[in-house]
């Protein structure tokens, strides 16, 4: 039998011996109180033990009283009085009368499994009795421990050591409770017309009992399709037939209604009528094994549906990316029709000599669209501190040159310069100098862009429709490589895609020391994306051997070009070499960044992040500070500012810069 505090009372078998706590006190501790006593009255006698130490005294004596003791109690006793005296000082009443408590309690019984208490004394000084029964032999107790009092210990270490650890989970429930809150708080200022209706950061999600009506009828719907596939398979034709019909009513009741507020008032019937008869199928049909195979079943064909409406969606939203909505066309086919209409000598536009001008700020901007054009040079014009050190060099296609001329000389730009060219113009650019001309004028190259997988349907090969966007057939998006036989007479240029917009005065770039690099850029990388892996094929040993797949790669879309360093360093024939390279497409799939970052490598400066904010053609997180601080902010990606599928939130950005009040865009109901 081990005790839990030290002192052993049992109680045994068919006879009780009862012995009081003072009794045993005094038989365990008064004794060798008195023994301690007179050995030391004898000792003092004696006279010669005072100079000896006060502590080797002490111990000597409690020596003395333990081998005396060894003769008055049995070996189980002994042990218990040199372990109290070993955990706990010398032995003394009051050292008792601290310790004890009504928790101690005798465990380890073998006959029983009850636990036994010792009161507290009363205050009349009277101690209740404790019975050991008779004919108790040495072989009904237990074998004591070595030491109690480290069981005692050891126990309320446990204790102490549990509660903390209660503490610890609390405290971690409670940091989790706040990082949810803040989440929530964080996600009201998501878009919610991108993540959709699905999202359980809804607003109307927070309130537990909103739409409670449509949620638990699309749960009734669940059920009522989970035992309708049961009552047919164990053909219940009667349950059957009412779960159908009753399944019909709710689909039909719950329709498109998306919350309560949308539900007839006769609905809430329709909810009890289909819960009674729940209840009933659930009576009759409920196995758990089967209703679980079947809800695996149904998750299944959910998870394969949104696969399906994922490939749908990207079909769709590439197809609306490479699409020109009914206004922009209508509107560069009225500018057309009125440009050619126009006599010779009024297409010209003003202040030619400005054009050639190297210490003029000038800008490279190639575009077939003529709205995000105006867009373009109409907020550089309005955020410049002085308009007429700033020169505009448009190119434009063969459909689009009319019109994109015709605009400005209608809308010229203050006192800023503009120019327009037709890209079928530079005579120099032909497929004998041009790689990808010449790639283009392939059979193998035509199949490639025009047939895309021969995809026939939407889902069969919607990622396949990104080759087909016109921009990576178009020159345009390939001049920007031929800056220096484009502008032959100028040493530094900007160059804007046509769907950026910008925010604060630009003439900061051109007082940007590139420290002998050819490309000024904002880098976009972060810990593991938009780096050289992500973008080159390094299985190839001519990339492998050539790059770093973490380099960080940068952004096209606002670039500062030092053009005599460009000259210097031949970057059109480096672009030529690697193009030549890639004619069976093995070094990058399409696209002119792969190209860019392979042409530029180690000769890109990266620019401060606060000139060039992107993503507002893709993310919904981009963060409004930094759109509202960034110098020029970015619509890359396929939701384009004048698309219907653009950001909601990001479109006043671009929009501020339309003239909404002029007749050719009312005209074409822009």
């Amino acid at each position: 039998m081990a005790p839990k505090r030290g002192i052993p009372f049992a109680k045994n078998g068919s006879k009780g011996i009862r012995f009081t706590v003072l009794r045993f006190l005094l038989l365990c501790v008064l004794t060798p109180v008195v023994f301690f006593l007179s050995r030391s009255s004898h000792v003092a006698d004696q006279n010669d033990i005072s100079a000896v130490p006060d502590t080797q005294v002490a111990k000597w004596r409690e020596w003395n009283a333990l081998q005396d003791l060894k003769s008055l109690f049995s070996k189980e006793v002994f042990d218990v009085i040199v372990s109290s005296t070993d955990d706990m000082g010398p032995l003394s009443l009051d050292n008792f009368r601290k310790n004890m408590s009504a928790s101690w309690r005798v465990v380890g019984l073998e006959t029983s499994d009850v636990a036994y208490e010792l009161k507290e004394p009363t205050t009349h000084g009277r101690q209740e009795k404790l019975q050991v029964k008779e004919g108790r032999s040495s072989e009904g107790l237990s074998q004591w421990t070595d030491s109690p009092a480290r069981q005692v210990r050891r126990k309320l270490i446990g204790k102490r050591q549990e509660k903390r650890a209660s503490e610890l989970v609390k405290m971690d429930n409670e940091v989790i409770v706040k990082l949810e809150n803040a989440a929530i708080e964080r996600s009201k200022s998501v878009e919610s017309a991108i993540l959709g209706k699905y999202s359980i950061w809804r607003k109307e999600i927070e309130n537990d009992n909103a739409d409670s009506s449509v949620r638990f009828m699309r749960d009734q719907i669940i059920m009522a399709r989970v035992y309708l596939s049961i009552a047919k398979m164990k053909n219940k034709l009667e349950l059957y037939q009412e779960l159908q019909s009753r399944l019909k009513e709710s689909q039909h009741a719950l329709s498109d209604a998306i919350s309560d507020s949308d539900l007839h008032h006769s609905t809430h019937e329709q909810i009890k009528t289909m819960g009674q008869v729940l209840s009933k199928a659930r009576g009759q049909l409920y196995d758990c094994k089967l209703v679980t195979g079947k809800l695996r079943a149904m998750l299944q064909t959910a998870d394969e549906q949104v696969r399906s409406l994922k490939k749908q969606s990207t079909f769709l939203s590439q197809l609306a990316a490479k699409t020109i909505p009914n206004g922009i066309h209508c509107l560069s086919m009225r500018l057309t029709i009125d440009y050619y209409l126009l006599p010779p000598e009024k297409r010209k536009f003003p202040m030619s000599d400005n054009l050639e001008n190297p210490s003029l700020y000038h800008y490279a901007l190639f575009s077939d669209n003529v709205l995000a054009a105006s867009v373009v040079v109409k907020s550089v014009v309005t955020n410049a501190e002085d308009p007429s050190k700033h020169v505009f060099h448009l190119v434009t296609d063969k459909l689009n040159f009319g019109a994109m001329t015709m605009w400005f000389l209608l809308n010229p730009p203050g006192k800023a310069t503009i120019h327009v060219q037709n890209v079928d113009d530079f005579k120099w650019l032909n497929s004998s100098y041009c790689p990808v001309l010449r790639q283009l004028e392939s059979a193998k190259m035509k199949e490639y862009y025009f047939k895309a997988g021969h995809a026939t349907t939407i889902t069969s090969s919607a990622s396949n429709m990104k080759y087909r966007n016109p921009k990576y057939l178009s020159m345009l998006n390939h001049l920007r490589f031929y800056l220096p036989e484009v502008y032959p007479k100028l040493d530094k240029i900007l160059f804007l895609d046509d769907d950026i917009v910008v925010q604060k005065d630009l003439t900061g770039l051109w007082a940007v020391d590139l420290q002998g690099k050819v490309n000024g850029a904002v880098e976009t990388c972060g810990e593991s994306f938009h780096r050289f892996d992500k973008y080159l094929n390094f299985s190839n040993p001519h990339i492998a051997r050539n790059f770093d797949p973490n380099a960080c790669g940068w952004a096209y879309g606002m670039n500062v070009f030092d053009l005599k360093e460009w000259k210097k360093k031949d970057i059109t024939g480096i672009y030529h070499k690697w193009q030549n390279m890639n004619e069976d497409r093995v070094l990058w799939k399409l696209g002119t960044l792969p190209p860019g970052l392979m042409t530029f490598y180690g000769l890109t400066h990266p620019l401060n992040k606060s000139w060039h904010v992107l993503g507002l053609g893709y993310s919904p997180t981009v963060d409004r500070s930094m759109i509202e601080n960034a110098a020029v902010v970015h619509y890359n990606g396929n939701m384009k500012p004048w698309l219907e599928i653009a950001m909601t939130k990001y479109r006043p950005y671009w929009t501020k810069y339309v003239k909404h009040n002029h007749p050719y865009l009312q005209n074409c109901k822009l």
